[in-house]
């Protein structure tokens, strides 16, 4: 593959395929409930407020030269104008558009009447696509924050789940799908007892349902409940999430890739604990998203899903380490005085009354 993309200073660099990648071919690929294939692993384009959105967009364009095809973007990550320049300079320098699985998200303050439709739009012209493989709900709430807020910051107007409310912004995903602006709709930061909702009321079942997974928080019963419904599990976070902002940090936090039991897969192995973690993820049956803007680390992991897999001894092993260790709570998001972070998760298996 040729290709370019322009820098912030307008200057044109040449891209081209890395000799030292991955056979895009070889990276595995789970099949959705309408046939189509997703591949296994994807790259998260969140920056967490740390990288620009021209770091990113070249992070995204060196990944694709490294065999990634699979890309999970955002409307509120505020990088999507760069990241589709990448896209731009991907596919004109050979990359096929079906060879590529771009995904979207609506953000909360774009739940009103006509405004998911706004969101996908205006999506598409920034990342220079005709058409997303997956567009998702990014939560189930209408409650937003500003850029590098902390944990205690609350939007004034914010309500808890009101299905009535969410499935009016799901008919306005359907009419997506029926427009031919997006080919999959799916649901993000979910629990049990609100999908079962959706489930129940939707015309068009949701294709995938994006989640926080990684080794110390599996969501067992969640991931069985995507999984036996027809949905595909992609999972952030896959590595616990070492560049989360400070927001989503709490002192009882886990470290992944610091498991005993982790870092002795990866020494038995040779190789770095985040690579276990992805394998994992994949053998699973998760579609992990690790973000990252180093080359190393996004080409290490697309060679970890592509190299010999962990043993079942090993799957049981991590199968034993989860913490229930969340990391991103979403405290910003909740709508009392008085809540804690669980309530936005319906701890108690019923929604959580708004």
């Amino acid at each position: 593959m040729t290709a370019s993309i322009t820098s912030a200073a307008g200057e044109t660099r040449p891209l081209a395929a890395a000799p030292d990648g991955v056979d895009p071919s070889l990276v595995p690929k789970r099949t959705l409930s309408s046939g189509a294939a997703i591949p296994a692993v994807g790259l998260g384009t969140f920056g967490s407020d740390r990288y620009s959105g021209e770091e990113i967009a070249q992070a995204v364009a060196s990944a694709a030269a490294v065999g990634y095809r699979h890309f999970d973007c955002a409307s509120v990550y505020g990088n999507e104008a760069q990241v589709g320049a990448a896209l731009q300079a991907i596919m004109e320098g050979g990359v096929p558009r079906e060879e590529l699985w771009i995904t979207s998200k609506v953000w909360n303050d774009r739940h009103g009447p006509g405004q998911v439709i706004e969101s996908c739009k205006q999506s598409l012209a920034d990342l220079r696509l005709d058409f997303l493989d997956l567009f998702l709900v990014h939560w189930p709430f209408p409650n937003s924050h500003g850029r590098g807020v902390d944990a205690g910051s609350r939007d004034p107007h914010a309500q808890g789940y009101v299905h009535e409310n969410y499935m009016a912004v799901w008919r306005q995903m359907e009419t997506l799908v029926e427009m031919g602006l997006v080919r999959h709709i799916g649901t993000s930061n979910m629990t049990v007892p609100k999908l079962a909702l959706v489930m129940q009321d939707a015309a068009i079942k949701p294709a995938a349902n994006e989640m926080e997974l990684h080794p110390h928080f599996q969501q067992p019963e969640l991931f069985r409940y995507v999984t036996s419904h027809g949905m595909v599990p992609i999972g952030y976070s896959p590595l616990g999430s070492p560049s989360r902002p400070a927001r989503d940090r709490t002192p009882g936090d886990t470290v992944d890739v610091e498991d005993p039991v982790i870092v002795e897969i990866a020494a038995r192995l040779g190789v770095h604990p985040a690579a276990v973690c992805v394998k994992w993820a994949v053998q699973r049956g998760q579609v992990p998203i690790p973000f990252s803007v180093k080359r190393p680390q996004y080409l290490s992991t697309l060679q970890a899903v592509v190299s010999a897999p962990l043993s079942d001894e090993d799957m049981r092993a991590i199968a034993q380490i989860d913490k229930n260790n969340r990391l991103i709570k979403g405290h910003v998001f909740l709508w009392k005085d008085g809540q804690t972070w669980e309530d936005l998760w319906d701890k108690d298996g019923q929604v959580t009354p708004a």
